[in-house]
This record gives C-alpha cells, structure tokens and sequence, in this order.
C-alpha cells in the first residue's frame, strides 16, 4: 500500500513513523475537500501518524470540521463515493466517522468544528507535536498496549484513554 499504510480490522500493529504520511494526509484531504466542498469549514491531519517520530498504526486520521453532524448524514452517499464505508460514529461519541478500504488506510472523522473534540483532539496532537519527552512516553505507552491487545483494538485505545487525559490537563 501506498506510504505504508493498511491494517487490517482485527489486527493492531504499529509501523515506524513515515515522512510521507504528510502527503498521503494532503491528497486524501484534497479529494474529500473537493467532493464536499463549503460544507467542510476545517480540516485536519490527526493522530499519531500526524506527529514526526512517533510510531503508529498505519491509518491517516482526518477530523473533519463541519457547523453540524447533519452534515456528515448529507454527505455520507459522497464519501461511499469516495471508497469509503459509513461506521457510524465508531463507538466515540460526537464523530462520524467514515474508514477507507478493507485494511484500512483512512478514518474520516467529521466532528463539529470548534466543539470539544474538535479543540481536545488537535491539543493533543499539538502537545505530541511540541514534546518529545511526552511523544516518546506515548510511543512506549502504544507499544506495550499493542503486545498485549494485538488483536482487540477497543482494548488497545481504551488503554491509551488515561494518558490522553493527563496530557490535555497540563
């Protein structure tokens, strides 16, 4: 797969972060920033594959901000389009998320702009960004989690819940 990245639904592995995860991120965001247009009022490049050096399951995350979750409901028939499938809100509350191929390479997650995910997910992301000390704690943290769920993803982030919490609350 294109940049490293694909995994499969019930596997949870961890791939050296890419320099190219940047551009897969940028052409993804092209393509769905053109099929929905003005409805999209921000977007971003999320998650771990956002943050230089850290290692990561190999799916781009997009948060997709938009006035409403309605919006996500208008243009579900695009992002099918798009090859994506509808996962509902993926069991986190607030998103609407959409995953890209059989092993996934993108989750589309449209949020409102602006709300609490929106403003907790791209803190954490910029607090990763901004130390390495706590990225590397994070790295370690993943790992571990993935040896011991490697194959129960809801175990896996669940694991990860109280670090991103102590995180956002320095």
């Amino acid at each position: 797969m294109a940049y490293g990245l694909g995994l499969e639904r019930t596997e949870n592995r961890l791939a050296a972060s890419h320099p190219q995860w940047g551009q897969a991120f940028a052409e993804e965001a092209a393509r769905i920033r053109a099929a929905v247009g003005a409805d999209i009022v921000a977007l971003e490049h999320y998650g771990s594959t956002s943050v230089p050096g850290l290692s990561a399951k190999p799916i781009i995350d997009l948060l997709i901000g938009v006035a409403d979750l309605s919006v996500a409901d208008r243009h579900a028939p695009v992002m099918i389009a798009l090859g994506y499938d509808d996962a509902g809100d993926g069991g986190v509350e607030g998103h609407r998320i959409f995953g890209k191929g059989a092993a996934r390479t993108h989750l589309a997650h449209f949020v409102v702009h602006d709300g609490p995910e929106w403003i907790a997910t791209l803190q954490f992301r910029d607090r990763l960004r901004a130390d390495p000390a706590l990225r590397d704690a994070y790295g370690r943290l993943k790992a571990q989690l993935v040896a011991e769920h490697p194959t129960d993803r809801a175990a896996y982030t669940a694991g990860k819940a109280a670090f991103v919490q102590a995180a956002l609350a320095r």
